[in-house]
């Protein structure tokens, strides 16, 4: 239609200024006027089909043309209609710790093997700089319902894998997943690492919650995406435990459940941040105690179903003595919390574990160590311990962004040339855990202690704290909505876990008069991240 307007406008034009054609009375003139006006006529026709073609090309090619994007949030490819996606994602933090007082370990090493000790026995924590997570991740969906995701980790001089599953998204009150993932109990475990508010995660988290395991689980958003609710089946995992990716050599599964409601986040008010829900596990467990390599399969000190558990500089405080093992029950609660409003943001989480644990001699029940005839569990050594933890922190933006539980967006980037300076957070918290006093003490009630003539019991209060109570505060540097520097400043304290000063560690026939409570740990945590 615009070429035949231009090709009238033209002959119009022509008629006008011609007076050879304006006053023509010819009949012949006519004629030639008349066919030069259907030529144009047939052009115009023609152009105008080409340009119709030229848009069925384009829209032809839109339609199988691939959508590549790259942004803050990564670099996809789609196709048109968003159906099939393919992401390329990434973490990257560098840290540095620096102890002005703690320890590395819980063992009575001697000098020639742990160097220099402390005067309660232990190694002194060393400082060091370290990638904490070094992790690609590829993401992405096909057929517009069914996704994916794998994440390796390079960090610490090795490659694993950190997520490997596939989700069937039908609706979004019901999904499936399978593979290995974060299982879905604990609040702060389900947040990010590029989100966590603190350079470490809390007791909760670290010490009592799992990590990732291998199963399959079904979650959803009901009542109008007030709830969400996960009920899982996976291997199981001790306290903390993060799976590999081999198969379960137990055959005892561990179910986990989830609900979690926002009921107030259509509300325009104080309210709408609120969420608060509970998490739990339960199994029926018991580990292999691996003495040797003869009598059991390749060394694995998990496979005994026990953790230990680290302070938030990352320094062991707790562990098991070596013939404890998980026998019977283990179930796990936590009942969680957060608030967002404005710059305010609040999470809290308590969680408690229950667990069955026995005594262990020559070998693994799993493996035929024992004596033919003889149980590899000592009669009358089990119990059921029962461990805490809890925390609370608390993060502000002086900057006046608004808080999240996925992260933070400048209201300017850092740049030295525009004059912006990021957005900045302060965040402070308190953590603490506690370990049931009977871990220490024998059948008869007694402090025991390894290397004494009293050693049946799961721990030895000389070496390992029976709680540890720790108070962070830290400062968040996000310069734009991929890169953060973090510095955090943790003091621990803690109840027992040391010899008192001048006794040979030999001479710990009563761990509780023997005992002393083991030097705070003080640690600098530093983190330059960089997330898309």
């Amino acid at each position: 239609m615009q070429y035949k307007k231009v090709v009238y406008v033209l002959a119009l034009a022509g008629l006008v200024a011609s007076p050879s054609l304006a006053f023509a009375n010819d009949s012949t003139e006519l004629e030639e006027l008349r066919s030069l006006v259907q030529d144009l006529s047939q052009k115009v026709k023609i152009l105008e089909r080409k340009g119709e073609n030229g848009d069925e090309v384009a829209a032809a090619a839109k339609l199988t043309t691939p959508v590549v994007k790259a942004s803050s949030s990564g670099f996809s490819f789609a196709s048109p209609d968003g159906k099939n996606e393919i992401k390329f994602r990434g973490l990257l933090q560098a840290d540095h710790r620096h102890y002005y007082d703690g320890a590395n370990d819980v063992r009575g090493r001697t000098n020639e093997r742990a160097g220099n000790l402390n005067a309660d026995g232990f190694h002194a924590a060393e400082d060091t700089s370290l990638l904490r997570r070094v992790r690609p991740t590829i993401e992405g969906k096909v057929s517009g319902k069914y996704g994916f995701r794998f994440t390796p980790e390079f960090a610490g001089g090795s490659a694993s894998v950190v997520d490997a599953y596939v989700d069937a998204n039908l609706s979004p009150a019901l999904n499936v997943r399978a593979g290995k993932f974060k299982s879905s109990v604990g609040l702060e475990r389900l947040q990010s690492g590029a989100d966590i508010k603190f350079v470490e995660r809390s007791y909760v988290t670290n010490a009592i919650l799992p990590n990732r395991d291998l199963g399959v689980s079904v979650f959803g958003d009901v009542l109008e995406g007030k709830l969400n609710y996960n009920v899982g089946i996976v291997n199981g995992v001790a306290d903390g435990g993060n799976i590999s990716t081999g198969t379960e050599y137990n055959g005892e599964r561990e179910y986990t459940a989830r609900l979690f409601t926002t009921p107030f986040v259509d509300s325009a008010n104080a309210l709408s941040g609120l969420g608060f829900g509970i998490g739990g596990t339960w199994t029926d467990f018991t580990g292999e105690k691996n003495l040797n390599f003869t009598d059991t399969t390749a060394a694995d000190a998990t496979r005994n179903g026990l953790p230990s558990y680290v302070t938030e500089g990352q320094n062991t405080f707790f562990r098991y003595t070596s013939n404890a093992i998980a026998d019977g029950q283990r179930i796990r609660w936590s009942p969680q919390a957060n608030y967002y409003y404005g710059p305010l943001g609040i999470l809290a989480e308590y969680a408690r574990v229950s667990q069955d644990v026995s005594l262990a001699t020559n070998g693994s029940p799993a493996a035929g160590g024992a004596a033919a005839g003889a149980s590899v569990i000592t009669a009358g050594t089990k119990k059921n311990l029962k461990h805490d933890a809890w925390d609370i922190g608390v993060s502000y933006l002086l900057t006046g962004e608004d808080a999240s539980f996925k992260g933070v967006k400048p209201k300017q980037d850092f740049d030295l040339d525009k004059g912006g300076w990021g957005a900045w957070e302060l965040v402070a918290r308190y953590s603490e855990i506690n370990l049931d006093n009977d871990t220490f003490k024998d059948a008869a009630g007694r402090y025991a202690a390894e290397g004494s003539a009293n050693t049946n019991a799961f721990a030895d209060l000389t070496k390992s704290a029976k709680s540890a109570e720790t108070w962070t505060l830290g400062l968040n540097w996000y310069l734009n909505n991929n890169a953060k520097v973090s510095l955090n400043y943790a003091r621990t304290s803690f109840d027992g876990g040391a010899l008192q000063k001048g006794l040979a560690q030999t001479l710990n026939n009563n761990a509780a008069n023997r005992s002393h409570d083991r030097d705070d740990e003080d640690a600098l945590l530093a983190r330059f991240q960089v997330a898309f």
